[in-house]
């Protein structure tokens, strides 16, 4: 055997390479197949083993790519450690390359969140979504949500709010996957709630209120916990949530507020007070409060403050209802 051909320990899977970069498996045979982009070697003539020199080139084509250069340039560049590209100062791409980047992630987040930054400024759909579905495999739903989705949306969101309206597509996209993450991890509403039992948790943003990923991830959760829900997402106007609340007898109603301005304490006292049932035996809903627009504002009212805390309140009311 050659000397160019023999294993090399310190050769990378594609799998591993993936993870190190925050790209999908998948962009890294695309790269190789139309750009040219891969091992200089294959131990065995199929599997791709990335050596450092191979893993240098790659990481120079995310830099380009993260940076706005067209992967077909930023390819031709990084294999032939080219000088800047036309349009392109040296200065001004490796300026771009920290800013994009370098999302405000702080230094205690899991590496997940680094490689879902990364992935995610790069519009890089299908690493997103793979890193989404792997860290609710690896970590399950509650933990992905609180310590990789959470940290990265809002290292974007702070991106966008410091960079005048840049970032926003890339808050959209991961936004986007985030969402459809959720979605699948969300398990089958049941056939149908049991007769005489508690009613459902009902999900609901406040009028003006379009942020919906907190309650996406409430769901989620509440449905692995076998506890029937029903989502309204995004600014319920006021008539249709009370009426919502007497047609289904819901057990709690979540009201979801991001900011002080849409966070309406007499809309949460009124549903609170919404009755329905047979004289004598009427009911009310329990009012659980979220997000952090009711801050300082709910006297009386559960706000829990993370997702594992609401699915707790939330299961103990479900019980005792």
């Amino acid at each position: 055997m050659s000397e160019s051909t023999a294993p090399d320990d310190t050769a990378l899977t594609t799998g591993a390479l993936a993870r190190r970069l925050g790209v999908a498996p998948t962009t890294l045979r695309s790269w190789d197949r139309r750009y040219g982009i891969g091992p200089a070697v294959r131990g065995d003539g199929r599997h791709r083993r990335w050596r450092p020199d191979d893993v240098a080139v790659l990481e120079a084509m995310c830099r380009l790519t993260s940076a706005g250069v067209p992967p077909a340039e930023a390819a031709r560049a990084a294999r032939e450690g080219a000088g800047p590209l036309p349009g392109h100062t040296a200065g001004g791409v490796r300026e771009r390359s920290r800013e994009t980047g370098g999302l405000p992630l702080g230094g205690d987040v899991r590496q997940e969140c680094r490689g879902l930054a990364r992935a995610a400024v790069r519009l890089d759909a299908p690493a997103v979504a793979e890193q989404l579905t792997q860290a609710v495999d690896r970590h399950g739903l509650t933990a992905a949500w609180q310590e990789v989705m959470v940290p990265t949306l809002h290292a974007v969101g702070r991106k966008w709010a410091s960079s005048g309206d840049r970032y926003v597509e890339v808050e959209h996209l991961l936004s986007w996957h985030v969402s459809t993450a959720l979605r699948r991890a969300t398990r089958p509403a049941a056939p149908g709630d049991v007769p005489g039992g508690p009613g459902p948790v009902l999900l609901a943003c406040v009028p003006g209120e379009q942020h919906t990923l907190p309650l996406e991830a409430l769901n989620a959760g509440l449905s692995r916990l076998d506890v029937p829900t029903r989502m309204f997402g995004a600014a319920v106007p006021a008539e249709a949530l009370s009426a919502a609340v007497q047609r289904l007898g819901p057990v709690a109603v979540v009201l979801w507020a991001q900011a002080r301005s849409t966070a309406s304490l007499a809309l949460a006292r009124h549903v609170a007070a919404t009755r329905w049932g047979v004289r004598g035996a009427r009911r009310t809903p329990s009012v659980v409060l979220g997000g952090p627009g009711w801050a300082g504002r709910a006297p009386g009212l559960p706000r829990p403050i993370a997702l594992d805390d609401a699915l707790e309140t939330l299961a103990a009311v479900y019980d005792a209802g």
